[in-house]
């Protein structure tokens, strides 16, 4: 391949296609960290592979983020408008802004033990928007040519980043508390489960990354009905898009409401986070691309 003669667009495609490369390798690491730790070994060296295996998928996955986020600016300098008009578009602004979330909440508070999840899932969402949902650079259809494009979509993809993360603490939550319900004598050795913080501490990380993105899906809606005011004329109309967008909306609002109010605590708030971010990919993967409605602007035939 000639690189000097590549377009801004083929540039964007290869920033993607490495950046999957990378996060691959990063759940390659984070893989070996997690066997290292579930062996069962006191070892020193083994515990200094599992630290050095845990730090090069850390590195690997800010890597990833900068190169996915390098593709994703080419991509809208190539196309003179935001880069998430279409499947593939929203795509690899979404696994910027997942890989993006994942990385900055643990500098606030130590997820890292989700990277094994969190790549694996932007790898598979890259290798579905390459191999399935790649759209040239079109103009935006009229309807999208309103500067809510920025703030509905990117907002709307910010709380799909919480939301993952969210997700996958839920999901370790679960499997600690499993754990817990043993007796200490009855336990295999489990080094990677027993450096997780215990489920209550889970569980109080998985409610506070929920809450911010239960608070920018409350702005999606909002901004949503407002853009929808001034594309069609009128607030709301049950479209399948904003049927399902309400739906999220609905199923994370009875999880905080039940979780606050009614003591759901442990595996049923688990069991609901997890549904939530079932019903956020349900909307992603399969509303945009099978159903029709206004919303339909996914960029496939």
């Amino acid at each position: 391949m000639d690189f000097s003669q590549l377009s801004l667009e083929e540039w964007s495609t290869v920033a993607v296609i490495s950046a999957a490369v990378v996060f691959a390798l990063a759940f390659v690491s984070y893989t070996v960290d997690f066997a290292v730790r579930t062996s069962g070994s006191n070892q020193a060296s083994a515990k200094v592979r599992a630290r050095k295996s845990l730090g090069i998928g850390n590195a690997l996955t800010w890597l990833g983020f900068i190169i996915i986020s390098v593709g994703v600016i080419v991509r809208g300098i190539a196309a003179g408008r935001v880069p998430w008009s279409n499947m593939f578009e929203f795509s690899i602004t979404g696994v910027a802004i997942v890989s993006g979330v994942y990385l900055f909440v643990n500098l606030w508070k130590r997820v890292d033990f989700t990277g094994m999840f969190i790549t694996a899932f932007v790898f598979f969402v890259l290798m579905l928007a390459t191999l399935q949902w790649y759209t040239a650079v079109k103009p935006l259809p009229p309807s999208l040519e309103s500067p809510w494009i920025v703030i509905h979509v990117l907002v709307a993809i910010l709380g799909t980043g919480f939301f993952a993360v969210g997700a996958a603490v839920s999901g370790l939550q679960l499997v600690k508390a499993r754990r817990e319900k043993k007796p200490a004598d009855q336990r295999r050795r489990n080094n990677y489960l027993d450096a997780l913080p215990d489920s209550e501490t889970l569980e109080a990380l998985a409610f506070r990354i929920i809450i911010i993105g239960f608070v920018l899906w409350t702005f999606t809606l909002i901004f949503g009905a407002v853009w929808a005011q001034k594309a069609w004329g009128r607030y709301w109309g049950w479209d399948v898009k904003e049927t399902w967008t309400l739906i999220i909306w609905v199923v994370y609002a009875g999880y905080l409401h039940a979780r606050a109010t009614r003591g759901w605590r442990g595996t049923r708030a688990a069991v609901l986070s997890i549904v939530g971010f079932a019903c956020v990919l349900f909307n992603f993967g399969v509303v945009n691309t099978l159903f029709k409605g206004l919303h339909a602007y996914s960029g496939l035939s």
